[in-house]
């Protein structure tokens, strides 16, 4: 995965250099979800009906998964590194960056330290997993695995329709204000085009190699600012959270793997709790279940976003005792 790893990195040590003109790859971003959105979506297919009720008892366990990690990662943010209770809840929530940034501002938790924490989390899970998924299921890291085709031989007419549905299912999902929607509405899309076998080539490789760059750039340029001090002691804080969700993802892995069918690879993508579309994106490189995989950190983002704020209002009422 040297193109989403890579741009980790390279904008990590270029921002150690403040004479360097760096911009925030922002802009690219929702397009880059859209285009992932679409490329899942091509791998949603009747065939999956088969195995309903593996994802249903897999999909179940996504809320005591996210209950346990937020719970001991908050014990560990508050009561070992002395974090305010409200900003140890969000610094614990395994969701999306952006989404958890916006509920600690509106919480009142410090968002400087959120910001980092839940970006520390995504840096460590995007560059051990890869390497946790090598050593156990011996696949290859390169993209040969992938399920999308070069682009010399995509099918134009079908590239046109593609183009057009993530256009439309970024647009729609955002009159919709669902959560992920640059995502999700593609990706609906995508499984409708694709299912009624409308079209048959998927975004080729070159677009796939040209996400990971963008989502790796915007995970390493969050610390574009941040003093290197600074730097190496949130990371080191954030080790021990990792660990948390190492040994809370691990137990639920092998019930999981004890509980169904599904390949070991798959079920370590569906509960890891990093960001959605970089898990997206490794699943599409190693050639994983894509559907299984995208509809566990659906039902996760969904989970949270719809949790945070339930919880918020508990730790309002015990505060105020």
């Amino acid at each position: 995965m040297p193109w989403l790893l890579g741009a980790i990195v390279a904008i990590a040590i270029a921002s150690r250099f403040e004479a360097l003109p760096l911009r925030s790859p922002k802009m690219f971003s929702a397009p880059a979800r859209a285009v992932l959105g679409i490329t899942i979506g091509s791998a949603f297919h009747p065939d999956i009906l088969k195995y309903l009720g593996d994802f249903i008892s897999s999909l179940v366990l996504i809320l005591p998964f996210v209950i346990v990690v937020t719970f001991c990662g908050m014990l560990y943010y508050w009561k070992w590194l002395k974090f305010d209770k409200m900003t140890a809840y969000f610094s614990a929530m395994p969701g999306g960056l952006l989404e958890m940034v916006m509920l600690a501002e509106s919480m009142g938790a410090n968002v400087y330290k959120v910001t980092l924490t839940q970006s520390s989390r995504l840096l460590f899970i995007v560059f051990t997993l890869p390497f946790i998924i090598q050593a156990l299921s011996h696949v290859s890291l390169d993209g040969r695995a992938s399920i999308t085709q070069p682009f010399l031989n995509s099918d134009p007419h079908d590239m046109i329709i593609l183009t057009f549905c993530a256009l439309l299912g970024w647009w729609g999902a955002l009159k919709l204000k669902i959560p992920g929607g640059t995502m999700i509405g593609p990706m609906f899309l995508g499984a409708l085009i694709y299912g009624s076998g409308l079209v048959y080539s998927r975004p080729p490789n070159e677009v796939i190699k040209v996400i990971q760059l963008i989502l790796g750039t915007t995970v390493g340029f969050v610390f574009v600012g941040v003093t290197l001090k600074e730097i190496v002691k949130v990371l080191a804080q954030t080790l021990g959270y990792f660990f948390v969700l190492l040994l809370v993802s691990s137990l639920f892995i092998a019930i999981v793997s004890w509980m169904t069918e599904f390949p070991l690879l798959s079920i370590m993508l569906a509960f890891s709790p990093g960001g959605q579309s970089e898990m997206n994106v490794i699943a599409i490189i190693v050639g994983a279940n894509l559907p299984y995989v995208a509809l566990h950190h659906i039902v996760r983002m969904l989970l949270v976003m719809s949790v945070a704020p339930m919880f918020v209002k508990v730790l309002h009422k015990k505060e105020g005792r």
